[in-house]
């Protein structure tokens, strides 16, 4: 599911400028420290500048899990100190459990616990995109991923944790490595689970001005 969708008009007075010898070409940034997002942009043919953006990544109390992403993908977009050839591409990824918001693990313990509550069950990804495009205007995307995991027994769990791989991890696991062997099946964009939802993406970089085959 993608909710949220716009076509920009640049006005005049904020038009991108042109693409000639007195201008660069616009150059996309990426404003997320995610080696995932990274990997899925690489591989996605594009060429990006990482400019990292520190903010403060607290979900608010009672915030809505897709407001929460939603909002944290819009706050990294706009800490960055963009110039008028830059397009900046940000993005946050939540797993949502009956309508909480996991984040990353604590700890192995708290890493546990959350396996534990996805085991057997069916849980939602969420994803929020937001980009900056060389009007400087700002648009922002939702998408979500159904995942079903499969039914895990305690030393299954464990074993697990005990990789490291569920560290900094949304959820408390990575499908990318060996957590898929944790996932039944994935209703969605995939690429959305580990962390960017690439054909979306592209579509609104397209839009935002950059030239992408």
């Amino acid at each position: 599911m993608t909710i949220q969708t716009r076509t920009w008009t640049c006005p005049r007075s904020s038009a991108p400028p042109a693409v000639g010898n007195a201008h660069r070409a616009p150059q996309l940034v990426v404003a997320s420290a995610s080696p995932q997002r990274r990997d899925l942009l690489h591989q996605a043919g594009l060429e990006f500048i990482v400019r990292a953006s520190d903010v403060d990544e607290t979900q608010h109390e009672r915030e809505p899990p897709l407001d929460y992403v939603r909002r944290v993908a819009t706050a990294k977009a706009l800490a960055y100190h963009r110039t008028p050839n830059d397009v900046v591409l940000a993005a946050d990824t939540t797993v949502i459990v009956d309508t909480e918001a996991f984040g990353k693990p604590r700890d192995a313990r708290d890493a546990e616990a959350m396996l534990a509550r996805l085991s057997g069950r069916s849980h939602q990804v969420a994803t929020g995109v937001a980009v900056v495009n060389l009007c400087g205007q700002l648009h922002t995307e939702v998408v979500t991923t159904d995942v079903q995991v499969d039914t895990l027994s305690p030393q299954r769990i464990a074993a697990y944790v005990a990789t490291g791989e569920s560290e900094a991890r949304a959820g408390a696991y990575a499908i990318q490595g060996r957590g898929a062997s944790l996932v039944a099946t994935v209703n969605g964009s995939w690429t959305n689970v580990v962390g960017l939802p690439v054909t979306e993406t592209l579509r609104l970089l397209r839009a935002a001005g950059l030239s992408i085959a």
